[in-house]
């Protein structure tokens, strides 16, 4: 198998939380370094891939503002990330997704393009990144790459009321890709967080 070249991959930011962590605030527009989350992410992720989309439910033209496709969970009620990566499937116009959070402003800036490999290398469905904290290796299930293919068996999952991101990860041919750099994972989950010095 080869791997998949970043023309062949769309990156999606996923930024569709309730930010509950955050007293409900939209987390993707909040401003971190002077500039909103999702705007990091995008920026990040634009030279790994060959187009980008957002998954978001509120704030729609804030975030269509950024210049790509904005697509909301098509499950109400703020499912979680697998609804997002749905939403992301349903309208990929390339084979491959590339998922990152809207709140890791820092992610590894050749993450797509090792999942890439990993997953054709592993002949695997999904390559999910895997970070050193200390000392274990812990799955970051949200840093993903995964084909089109696996849109009906997700929606059928999301259908039977699972929301675990592990526990679809599961059931599929999974690979996971080790990072030794946990800091380039952070991830902003309260309003401190937005004042810490970037990595």
């Amino acid at each position: 198998m080869q791997a998949p070249t970043p023309a062949q991959i769309t990156g999606l930011v996923l930024a569709g939380g309730r930010g509950s962590r955050m007293g409900g605030i939209d987390k993707g527009l909040q401003l971190y370094q002077g500039r909103p989350l999702v705007q990091h992410a995008l920026e990040r992720l634009a030279p790994q891939v060959g187009a980008l989309m957002i998954n978001a439910n509120r704030h729609l033209d804030a975030y269509a503002a950024f210049g790509v496709p904005v697509w909301p969970d098509s499950l109400a009620d703020y499912p979680g990330p697998l609804a997002g990566l749905a939403a992301g499937l349903a309208h990929c116009p390339t084979p491959y997704l590339a998922s990152v959070p809207c709140d890791s402003p820092d992610f590894p800036t050749e993450l797509v393009a090792r999942l890439a490999a990993a997953l054709a290398r592993a002949d695997a469905q999904v390559a999910v990144a895997a970070a050193v904290e200390d000392g274990a290796l812990r799955t970051q299930p949200v840093f993903c790459l995964l084909h089109t293919s696996l849109l009906p068996g997700l929606l059928a999952f999301l259908r039977s009321g699972q929301r675990k991101v592990g526990g679809w990860l599961a059931t599929q041919r999974c690979v996971q890709v080790r990072f030794d750099e946990a800091a380039a994972f952070f991830n902003a989950n309260t309003l401190a967080d937005l004042q810490r010095p970037p990595a």
